[in-house]
């Protein structure tokens, strides 16, 4: 199903074949803002804006123009552990996108004026995720539990070293970090895997092999608190959570299965039940894994009336407490798993979720299990498997809390 190959550089390939008249493509790196030092906290998020913005080929214009001309679309994110630039287009234009792809991760000039004026479009990136309370609240969380730890800090950096960003740094980061052991190119298409391999020989093959400095050697030791911050909002925002598995441990399955039981995007998950179906006092209420490559979080969010915030959190600790207490019937396994299955495939007929999925799993793995080895690795867990993780991580002293009012 997933064809590979590797560059004699190191850059890596994931691609698979579909029958669409539109291919997703994309690169990723394995460079993130937890591998920033901290007078340079938020560069990796601004260079992911700033290589847009003209190379020893291109100006900005022409970037833009470069795909969204053919009716294709172009863009980027970041994360606290990976960079990806990728482009959706027909597949006519798979090479017009690899070629982009290589101009501006390998020759990005950062034009001065042009960063000047990316500068005030992060700083209002900054202002409008600061007045919204329902995703800042995710980013503080994790910096209480975190605490001074490269994962603590927030991705969009602060304003203060945004504003002092210069060309040089932004250079210096990507030359120290975007090397090609980092690299994937991930891509989902009716294309033929040998122009693929093609394609990214000719704009990828002649990048000199580099091996990046970054060191995540540092395992976080998380803090454990119970915070309420004044923030004047017109509902209660509350948080819950607790450190969960990493990227490579074992429970990560089971754990994502748990996660998706507790407060996934399912109207049957059991927080959804019991709080929004059955008292109404809020309007979201869902649970999150993020797994990193040496820990994990798992986070609870509801969006409540704060006189129901007691309410709020008695729930939680029943529901989370029934899963350490009871363990799931046959059937209720045979129908969590079910759901889970379902839930990856249908995100998975989404060619572009797929191409990004592929290419972070072989980011992490160098591999990518088929959807029939996902089937059998849900199936494959247990209700022993969930108590026994349930209560080794759900515990009292594990747990903390995070309120905006």
């Amino acid at each position: 199903m997933y064809q590979y190959h590797t560059l004699n550089n190191g850059i890596r390939i994931i691609f698979r074949q579909n029958n669409s008249p539109v291919t997703h493509s994309g690169v990723y790196i394995n460079i993130g803002s937890r591998d920033e030092k901290p007078q340079l906290f938020g560069i990796a998020h601004f260079i992911e804006h700033s290589i847009f913005k003209g190379t020893t080929h291109r100006r900005s214009y022409h970037i833009l123009n470069r795909i969204d001309g053919v009716g294709g679309e172009l863009n980027a994110f970041t994360t606290k552990e990976e960079t990806c630039v990728y482009a959706s287009s027909l597949t006519i234009h798979l090479e017009r996108c690899l070629e982009l792809f290589a101009d501006i991760l390998f020759h990005s000039t950062f034009p001065a004026r042009e960063i000047e004026k990316e500068k005030d479009v992060v700083l209002e990136e900054i202002n409008s995720y600061k007045d919204t309370p329902s995703e800042l609240i995710y980013d503080d969380f994790e910096e209480y539990v975190f605490d001074s730890h490269p994962l603590a800090h927030n991705i969009l950096g602060t304003k203060k070293n945004v504003r002092r960003f210069t060309s040089e740094e932004l250079h210096s980061f990507m030359a120290d970090n975007y090397t090609t052991d980092r690299m994937v190119i991930s891509i989902v298409g009716n294309a033929d895997f040998n122009k693929v391999k093609y394609y990214c020989e000719k704009y990828f093959g002649d990048y000199p092999q580099r091996t990046s400095k970054a060191d995540r050697s540092e395992v976080p030791i998380c803090k454990h608190f119970d915070l309420t911050v004044n923030r004047h909002t017109h509902q209660m925002h509350a948080m819950v959570g607790c450190q969960a598995p990493s990227t490579y441990n074992q429970d990560k399955i089971a754990f994502s299965l748990i996660n998706n039981i507790i407060g996934g995007p399912a109207m049957n998950s059991r927080l959804n039940v019991a709080i929004r179906e059955k008292f109404g006092f809020c309007y979201t209420v869902e649970s999150q894994y993020t797994p990193f490559s040496d820990t994990g979080l798992f986070y609870i969010y509801a969006g409540i009336d704060a006189d129901a915030r007691e309410h709020f959190v008695d729930l939680v600790h029943r529901e989370i407490g029934r899963l350490c207490t009871t363990a799931l019937s046959t059937t209720q396994l045979h129908q969590a798993q079910q759901q889970f299955i379902g839930q990856m495939a249908i995100s998975n007929e989404l060619a572009l979720n797929e191409m990004q999925s592929i290419g972070k799993s072989c980011l992490a793995y160098s591999h990518v299990d088929t959807l029939e080895e996902m089937q059998r690795d849900i199936i494959n867990v247990t209700s022993s498997n969930i108590l026994d993780i349930a209560n080794r991580l759900f515990t009292p002293e594990n747990m903390s809390y995070l309120f905006y009012k």
